[in-house]
């Protein structure tokens, strides 16, 4: 009996330890759930923002965009990654506005 419970405890341990491959998980998933991640929890970021200047609050207002900005590029960066693993041209112009949109933010507080 503690033979099987000692087994059964190195393969649970085993189990736990070895890394495990997520099916169906493709690097371009990865890079898209990135940024579908990252740009929703910027645009969260900045929907607080505004609701707490509304409510007349400026609290750490600029350190919170700097955040959000900070994750906006890094979705960006996801986003151009997911296009080359695809192996089509990224939409140059809307990335780009949205990394000037996102830089301005960073920059501007």
């Amino acid at each position: 009996m503690k033979i099987f419970i000692f087994k059964s405890f190195i393969v649970c341990l085993f189990s736990i330890i070895s890394p495990i491959h997520m099916l169906g998980s493709t690097a371009l998933d990865v890079y898209m759930n990135d940024f579908y991640s990252k740009s929703n929890e910027a645009s969260q970021i900045l929907k607080e923002i505004e609701n707490s200047l509304k409510d007349g609050s400026r609290e750490k207002v600029c350190s919170r965009q700097r955040e959000a900005a900070k994750l906006g590029l890094l979705a960006n960066k996801s986003l151009i990654k997911a296009f080359e693993i695809e192996g089509t041209q990224p939409p140059m112009e809307v990335i780009k506005a949205n990394q000037q949109r996102w830089e301005s933010i960073l920059n501007n507080c």
